[in-house]
């Protein structure tokens, strides 16, 4: 029995999300050398190089080389794990709303496609993160969002919305031509005794530097 969480979509595929618990790499690819990238909530996407594991600023990561696990963390904002495992490419990109609305999961697919991968062939897997009940936003940040986005907010208390991050993520990816979408519908902000949630820990006063691990490789 693993700590870790998994997606039926990329089931023939090595990943796995973690919850509280560390997630340890050599469970889900054994000898697999780790490739994360130093998260800034933007659109950049690079391709994994071993030689500089965390170094690179980018919120999307992808390679086609066995051997390695792209990894992400995350605290609300959705892990997005993304395969072609038929051509051998993978993906994994950090979404926040901002991130989503300006376009990190496009530039992540483009960049898998660039490897070689078939956008009809591509499959994704959203893991834990802040689900909309929990997720109270403002007029501000209603009104950054076009109109017809207005299926990912519901009416709150008064001058609040709560924000769908999770839909709106699959969303992103279904009108990119990702055909299968799954969410694990994991709310991180409700669970406070199976993930970290910076905005429970904000709310409550407590450290936020807690992070879930999400971690996809192709074996050799």
């Amino acid at each position: 029995m693993h700590d870790h969480l998994e997606g039926t979509s990329l089931a023939d595929v090595p990943h796995g999300f973690s919850t509280e618990r560390a997630l340890d790499p050599e469970v889900i690819l054994p000898g697999a050398v780790l490739v994360r990238v130093k998260q800034v909530h933007g659109t950049r996407v690079v391709v994994a190089d071993p030689q500089a594991p965390g170094a690179v600023e980018a919120d999307g990561i992808v390679t086609d080389r066995s051997g390695l696990l792209l990894g992400i963390v995350t605290a609300d904002c959705a892990p997005v794990l993304l395969a072609d495992p038929s051509a051998g490419v993978i993906g994994a990109a950090h979404a926040g709303w901002r991130g989503a609305q300006g376009g990190v999961l496009e530039n992540t697919l483009e960049a898998m496609i660039s490897l070689g991968a078939g956008l009809a062939n591509i499959r994704a897997s959203i893991g834990p993160a802040i689900a909309q009940r929990s997720y109270e936003v403002d007029e501000g940040f209603r009104a950054a969002f076009a109109p017809q986005d207005g299926r990912f907010f519901a009416a709150g208390r008064a001058g609040r919305w709560q924000f769908d991050l999770p839909a709106y993520v699959a969303h992103r990816l279904e009108a990119a031509g990702v055909r299968q979408v799954e969410d694990l519908a994991e709310d991180t902000y409700s669970q406070p005794d199976r993930f970290y949630s910076y905005r429970r820990a904000t709310h409550r006063g407590e450290k936020t530097d807690g992070r879930q691990l999400s971690v996809i490789g192709l074996p050799g």
